[in-house]
């Protein structure tokens, strides 16, 4: 995938977090679990941002690794909330969980690929 398609996904999965975590109710648990979606996903943009600039190619593997920790920490984060019931908005729960699933093989994709060419 191209690093500017792949910044836009990121950063789009970032603002529709963002908008879900607008639907949360007022309970100490979906503010708590929303404050840390909402600094996850928009950590594995921001990381990425930093990737693309890597000034090595251990820099790039660690920041390219720091978004794929961010993403699975999303997704357990929505996956938890799902089953608590805790977001109201599930067909857009369900549309995120699907793009964080394919975020992340992308990246484990992305660094496999980066780690097998530092090797040779």
């Amino acid at each position: 995938m191209k690093p500017n398609i792949l910044e836009e996904r990121l950063i789009q999965f970032a603002v529709d977090i963002i908008l879900l975590c607008k639907k949360i109710d007022q309970s100490f648990a979906s503010e708590h679990l929303a404050k840390q979606l909402i600094r996850s996903a928009t950590s594995s943009a921001l990381n990425y941002g930093e990737a693309r600039s890597g000034e090595s190619t251990n820099d790039f593997l660690h920041k390219m690794k720091i978004c794929l920790k961010e993403l699975r920490e999303s997704l357990i984060n929505m996956k938890i909330q799902k089953g608590a019931n805790l977001i109201s908005d599930i067909t857009l729960l369900d549309k995120l969980i699907k793009e964080n699933d394919e975020l992340i093989s992308i990246f484990v994709a992305s660094i496999k690929t980066a780690s097998l060419k530092k090797q040779s």
